[in-house]
């Protein structure tokens, strides 16, 4: 009898496989679906829907691999917008998983201690998320081949013990993280099959190792924005297969190794921002080369000729060195050449006339050198280009006339040379042009009608040219005009009127010219104007009274031919001299000027005559508005409320906080004699409570009145709130008030009360502060500018700092103020700080891509504006850092940002930059007032104030930086350190940094 038992022990095998099978099927697709239950898909969940519960197999998930044996192996969900929390714990349940990327996500969590149990792993890329906390102990990874943390939050000390034993790593990438200070490690060197090392930014100092030289596989070599010192080890130059190698913003010194020829394969090299010196012979026989950066440092000699027969070079960038000589006459003219700057050396000889021979080449910047020649034609022909700076040499001869009009240039920057010639009407095809400087030079002819059809242009700065003719009305048209600057040529004609058209003006200057008429009305709509100089010219009749409503800085209207009288607001301190060579100007208040009087004889009757032609008429209007006005709505008799301006019939009150007083209380204390400040907008009254309690009152227009508005009080309303607001404020600015203060409570930001609107006006009702201004403090001898002892001063800095560092992460979306200023910082009755005015702030909206907008409305005041409203309209918090800059600067040194002793059109920060070359001119730049045994605790503070002013938003701290700095008031290295440590840096950054450059 043939025993049974045998041939059913096949079946029953492929039973019990199956059984293990779906055993281990359902296990991972329990920990795939809990692994999902922490994340979340930026495609509204989409990308997670076939992770479904009762899924019978793992294989068929999106972004998941499996084996031959159904286990899952791999898990790509790279870049698909996931954010949510890791499950550790889940994801190294997975037996079999070798391959994990999540890379540019917005995944969070940290990896402690459960990605050590991922034993089987080859591949982890965690790349771009935000990921925190410490890095665990790796050794037990021992399989891993590809490593990528880089570009987290990952905290504390990295464990570089534990990668000793991880001998079959061949990529290791760890930069842009907040680990903690460390040198570099030598647990590293031992790793023999690296090809790929990317350490930027991962706070590592001290030498670089010879042992370096070992690691002769390596292709890839980043080490940038670390605290490096010492000479660059001629060991590195064993590495003859690395095709990139990166030590940008370092500490390096002495001259690159005698070998580094040797580096035959090298094709991207960056080792800009140290220390470096020598010349650049050594790479003469780097002929792979495609991107070579070596700016900010102290090279010198010339520039290698052999550098012209670089058949794949295509970005240049050595500004900022002692280099001399020509630039290859070949340059450029074998690939399709990107980008040249080699400003800020001492070059001579011509532009190399092929750089843009394939029409390839977006910018060319040759600014602050010694060359001469001509513009060679060939550049006119490249419409890719989108910077053209070639300023502050000795170039000579016309500019090509389709120079002008390059399709696709943002900034033309001629400035401080000998060219000569016209601006040509080719202009009228520049669409992108924003910056156009021509400055200092001998153009002449007059300003083309066809610049109006540059629409993009943000700043025109042609002085000191020989210019002529009138200025074309059709200016007007450039509505996102920020900046025009015409001084020191020869124009004739008037001041067009058009110009109160161009809405973003924030600074006219007409000086030393020769035009004549009246000031134009129209320039009182230029409600972003802070700078207005008219000075040196003919113009003649009187200074319009609607100049007093504007928020001007700076204004200055000397040597005209003005008369009558200075409008009386506007005769303040800050304008002393602005009316300084018109004779026939009088003035109401004895003074320098003559004192007003009634006209006499035939003028006099004149100007009788007409001003009661012109009073009459005016009331005419008037009564026809009451009319029509009262017809539509009827009114009620009743007190009056500064004149006519208040006399409305219904007011909608909506508060922000508990309220202690009525409407009414309000309304009562709107008087002429209760104004306390005046702005473009209306007045600011200082109202006092029957109960002793002191309230700012900011008024603001709705819409202009015609005159004088019909009767009727304002309607007497019980303290219970109106339940709805009106449905428009017909005022930007109101409306951007309201809405940044209305949520706001912090400490060091002005408290507001309520709002109050009507259909005209609106009243905004904020906290009194006794004190005044920070300017008025410190500049405005009526506040006693000694009370500010260093003391104050700085807890005004830190409080202030704070004040910002809430709008900017505090609040569910960062606030951007755009006008920060002395100005605009009050003091209460202790002298503690409150930002104020956000009639400019602007809410960060988040863009499509889920990332940060930034706004593009040209904002702020002379003096405190960021540079970088001259070459791009995108703006963010890191403006308000600039501006923040230059108010500690007017806290250390005591000034103005703009004061006559720094030159024309200089400000506080070039004046600092400028002398700040020792340590006793530093220690002089301190304001007298401050006593000897501070003024090191204010050098300090101006360090602080030099990293928020740095050209390049990139490179300022945020406001959160800044108050850890005031408070913490680290020695200047470990500033700059706090800052690169926290702003990172992309990785393809450091190919193009010097294309931020303006």
């Amino acid at each position: 009898m043939p025993i049974p038992a045998r041939p059913l022990r096949t079946p029953l095998l492929f039973l019990v496989f199956a059984i293990g099978f779906v055993a281990r099927a359902d296990d991972e697709v329990r920990f795939l679906l809990d692994l999902k239950s922490g994340l979340q898909s930026g495609d509204d969940g989409a990308l997670f829907d076939t992770w479904a519960e009762g899924s019978s197999s793992p294989c068929n998930f999106v972004g998941v691999k499996c084996n031959s044996a159904g286990s899952v192996t791999e898990i790509d969900l790279a870049s698909r917008g996931v954010s949510g929390w890791l499950r550790v714990d889940a994801l190294c349940s997975l037996p079999s998983l070798r391959r994990l990327s999540l890379a540019y996500n917005f995944v969070a969590g940290n990896l402690r201690p459960g990605i050590g149990n991922c034993t089987n792993l080859l591949h982890l890329d965690l790349y771009s998320n935000k990921f925190s906390g410490p890095v665990p102990d790796l050794s037990s990874l021992t399989k891993l081949q590809v490593l990528n943390l880089s570009q987290n939050g990952f905290t504390g000390p990295f464990p570089w013990s534990s990668l000793g034993g991880l001998a079959n790593l061949t990529d290791l990438i760890l930069g842009d993280n907040l680990y903690d200070k460390a040198p570099f490690p030598n647990e590293i060197l031992g790793l023999k099959k690296l090809s790929s090392i990317y350490l930027s930014n991962c706070s590592l100092e001290r030498k670089i190792p010879p042992g370096i030289g070992d690691l002769t596989e390596l292709r890839r070599l980043e080490l940038s924005t670390n605290a490096f010192s010492g000479g660059i080890p001629a060991e590195l130059t064993k590495l003859t297969k690395l095709t990139t190698l990166e030590l940008y913003e370092n500490q390096f010194t002495g001259t690159l190794p005698g070998g580094f020829g040797n580096l035959f394969n090298l094709e991207y090299l960056d080792a800009s921002t140290n220390m470096l010196q020598g010349d650049l012979r050594l790479l003469k026989n780097l002929t792979k080369l495609v991107s070579l950066q070596l700016f900010n440092n102290q090279f010198t000699g010339e520039i290698p000729a052999e550098m012209g027969d670089f058949k794949g070079l295509v970005n240049l960038s050595l500004y900022s060195n002692k280099l001399s000589g020509p630039l290859p006459p070949k340059l450029g003219s074998w690939a399709e050449f990107n980008f040249i700057d080699v400003s800020e050396n001492y070059l001579t000889g011509s532009i190399p006339p092929d750089m843009c021979k394939r029409g390839t080449m977006t910018r060319l910047l040759m600014l602050d050198n010694q060359l001469t020649g001509e513009i060679p034609p060939s550049y006119a022909n490249c419409p890719t280009l989108i910077r053209f700076r070639v300023s502050n040499n000795n170039l000579t001869g016309t500019v090509p006339a389709k120079l002008w009009g390059l399709p696709n240039a943002e900034i033309i920057d001629l400035a401080g040379n000998d060219f000569e010639g016209p601006v040509t009407s080719d202009i009228q095809s520049a669409k992108a042009l924003g910056l156009l400087v021509i400055s200092d030079n001998r153009f002449s002819g007059q300003i083309p009608v066809e610049i109006s059809k540059a629409s993009s242009l943000v700043s025109i700065d042609a002085r000191s040219n020989q210019l002529s003719g009138e200025i074309p009305p059709a200016i007007g048209e450039l509505k996102k005009l920020s900046g025009l600057y015409l001084q020191r040529n020869k124009l004739g004609g008037g001041v067009p009127e058009e110009l109160g058209s161009c809405a973003s003006l924030n600074e006219i200057d007409l000086s030393d010219n020769s035009l004549s008429g009246e000031i134009p009305t129209s320039l009182s709509s230029l409600r972003s104007l802070n700078s207005l100089n008219f000075s040196g010219n003919r113009l003649s009749g009187r200074i319009p009274a609607s100049l007093s409503m504007m928020r001007l800085s700076l204004l200055d209207l000397s040597d005209n031919k003005l008369s009558g009288p200075i409008p009386q607001t506007l005769q303040v301190g800050a304008y002393e001299r602005s009316f300084d060579g018109n004779p026939d100007l009088c003035s109401a208040n004895p003074g320098k000027f003559r004192l007003c009087k009634s006209g006499t004889g035939k003028s006099g009757e004149l100007r009788t005559l007409l001003s009661c032609f012109l009073a009459g008429l005016a009331a005419l209007i008037a009564c026809l508005a009451c009319y029509f006005y009262a017809a539509k709505r009827p009114k009620s008799g009743g007190d009056d409320l500064e004149g006519s301006i208040f006399k409305e019939d219904s007011w909608d009150l909506m508060s922000f906080r508990v309220l202690t007083f009525t409407e009414q209380e309000i309304l009562n204390g709107i008087k002429q004699e209760n104004v306390i400040g005046k702005g473009g907008s209306g007045s600011v009254y200082k109202v006092v409570l029957p109960g002793g309690k002191e309230l700012a009152v900011k008024h603001i227009w709705n819409a202009r009145p015609f005159g004088g508005g019909g009767g009727g009080a304002p309607k007497s309303s019980s303290p219970m709130l109106s339940k709805q607001r009106r449905s428009s404020s017909k005022s930007p600015e109101l409306d951007a008030e309201v809405a940044t203060l209305s949520s706001i409570r912090h400490v060091n930001v002005v408290k507001l009360y309520c709002s109050i609107t009507s259909e005209d006006s609106s009243l905004l009702v904020y906290e009194y502060l006794p004190n005044g201004s920070l300017w008025d403090r410190l500049h405005s001898s009526g506040w006693g500018k000694a009370e500010l002892d260093w003391g104050t001063r700085l807890e005004i800095a830190v409080g202030a700092a704070k004040g910002l560092e809430y709008l900017h992460h505090g609040c569910e979306r960062p606030i951007i103020h755009r006008d920060v200023k002395s100005s605009n910082i009050l003091l209460d009755e202790f002298f503690k700080p409150r930002i104020a005015d956000f009639g400019l702030a602007k809410v960060v909206a988040l863009s499509d891509a889920g990332g940060r907008d930034t706004t593009q409305i040209i904002a702020g005041t002379h003096g405190y504006i960021a540079p970088e409203y001259g070459y791009t309209y995108k703006v963010n918090e890191k403006s308000d850092v600039y501006s923040f800059g230059v108010v500690l600067m007017e806290l250390v040194t005591g000034k103005r940002p703009m004061e006559p002793e720094f030159g024309d059109n200089k400000d506080l920060v070039w004046w600092i930059s400028n002398r700040m070359t020792s340590r006793e001119s530093v220690m002089g730049l301190v304001d007298s007032r401050i006593p000897e045994s501070m003024r090191e605790e204010a050098v300090k503070m101006l360090r602080v104030a030099v990293l928020c002013t740095a050209r390049l938003p990139a490179l300022r701290p945020s406001m959160r930086t800044v108050v850890q700095m005031l408070e913490d008031a680290e020695p200047c290295n470990k500033l700059v350190k706090i800052v690169v440590k926290e702003e990172g840096k992309e990785p393809e950054q450091g190919k193009t940094t010097s294309l931020a450059r303006y």
